[in-house]
């Protein structure tokens, strides 16, 4: 196992500064597809918004994975991730400012799937220069700062919004130079130290006695197992984010917009230190997988104190526990991923890969939600849920009991 003494840490300025890289990539897409987007389409479509929002999600999500893995592989072959990130970021914000410019469906799902692949030319690089520059032993602590990321995504949201303070033309200027202003300083300033082992192509020479050769591919089990549990818990996630204001409604008509959006960016605040908390104890205790075992098996418990709920502080109550809880698994588990990836010369495909567990629940969860709720209810999609979170937490349960 690789030293995780002090002369193999990285340094707490590019931690820092990548995990507001990080940051920055939710902040480009987070206020934009669920603030704007919606609005633009209402706006281009009249009553058929939904189904036209639909098709862009559809189509922009088969986008997203695809770019995913060649942008990711691209950044392998030539080992330059800075330079994918920084043309990403580019083409990222420049797609952002035509956005307005469309003035049909047509246009707007063209320039959609542009930005699609231009997001992740720089998010699959840049997650893949993490697992270049940050040890095994700093990965609970990186991804206790990825819990920023959706945080900050949510603020960014509310701060565009805000009363008086800009315009609705000049929402996506602003969402982009945020977007720059958090991305451009790792590039700029990071100085990540470098770990020849973390970068080190594959070896033939098998180990002796045990031994782990610095760069060899590893086994492609664990990697399988945390992909299906990402997955899984990820599907309950999108349902959820789809779906919490129709639920919310079901329970209290009366509750307005505002509270459901100050509830869901509490949850993820509240995340943060936790995160930060579990991250650190598993760098200590050599414990990588215990923290997502835990998690996960929080947010199932959220997941069916929601489908129990009769009051609405009772739905609001259990929404927090399953909310916190995985904002805090889907964080740690980014930064966990990496070290059971198999090969680290193929880390940025890989990661692509796993990228598939983002983008593939938005094209599994609307068929799931439709074939449930209208005949059963929203208590019975939530059950299932809660049983697919159960799943996860018994693929994660066996990788924890072997550290």
């Amino acid at each position: 196992m690789a030293d995780t003494g002090a002369s193999h840490r990285q340094s707490a300025r590019f931690l820092l500064l990548y995990a507001l890289a990080a940051a920055g990539g939710a902040i480009a897409y987070v206020p934009f597809l669920t603030i704007w987007l919606p609005s633009r389409m209402t706006d281009l479509a009249g009553a058929a918004d939904v189904e036209a929002l639909g098709y862009v999600t559809f189509f922009g999500a088969i986008a997203a994975s695809a770019s995913g893995i060649v942008f990711g592989w691209l950044s392998d072959v030539t080992g330059n991730r800075r330079g994918w990130i920084f043309t990403g970021l580019t083409l990222t914000i420049g797609l952002l400012l035509m956005v307005p410019l469309a003035h049909d469906l047509w246009t707007l799902l063209g320039i959609m799937i542009a930005w699609q692949m231009a997001l992740n030319m720089m998010l699959g690089p840049l997650a893949a220069w993490a697992g270049d520059c940050v040890p095994d032993g700093q990965k609970g602590l990186l991804g206790g700062l990825l819990a920023f990321s959706p945080a900050l995504g949510a603020w960014s949201g509310a701060l565009v919004t805000w009363p008086g303070l800009v315009s609705a033309d000049q929402r996506l200027g602003v969402i982009a130079l945020l977007a720059a202003a958090a991305v451009l300083p790792v590039l700029l300033f990071g100085r990540p130290q470098s770990f020849p082992d973390l970068a080190a192509r594959p070896t033939a020479r098998a180990p002796v006695d045990g031994e782990q050769i610095d760069g060899a591919p590893r086994p492609a089990a664990p990697a399988i197992r945390m992909w299906l549990a990402r997955l899984l818990v990820q599907i309950a996630e999108a349902a959820l984010f789809a779906y919490l204001y129709f639920w919310f409604r079901s329970i209290d008509p009366a509750m307005n917009d505002n509270e459901k959006a100050r509830l869901f960016s509490l949850a993820l605040t509240l995340a943060v230190p936790i995160a930060l908390i579990g991250g650190r104890w598993a760098d200590r205790n050599d414990r990588p997988f215990l923290p997502l075992v835990v998690s996960a098996a929080v947010s199932g418990g959220g997941m069916v104190g929601m489908a129990l709920a009769t009051d609405i502080d009772m739905a609001k109550g259990n929404y927090l526990l399953f909310g916190v809880a995985t904002t805090v698994f889907l964080s740690l588990h980014s930064s966990q991923t990496l070290r059971i990836l198999p090969r680290s010369d193929r880390r940025g495909r890989d990661l692509g890969v796993f990228n598939l567990t983002n983008t593939m629940p938005s094209l599994i969860m609307p068929w799931l939600t439709i074939s449930i709720v209208p005949g059963f209810g929203f208590e019975t999609l939530f059950l299932l849920l809660a049983v697919l979170i159960a799943m996860a937490v018994l693929l994660l349960a066996t990788l924890a009991s072997r550290r």
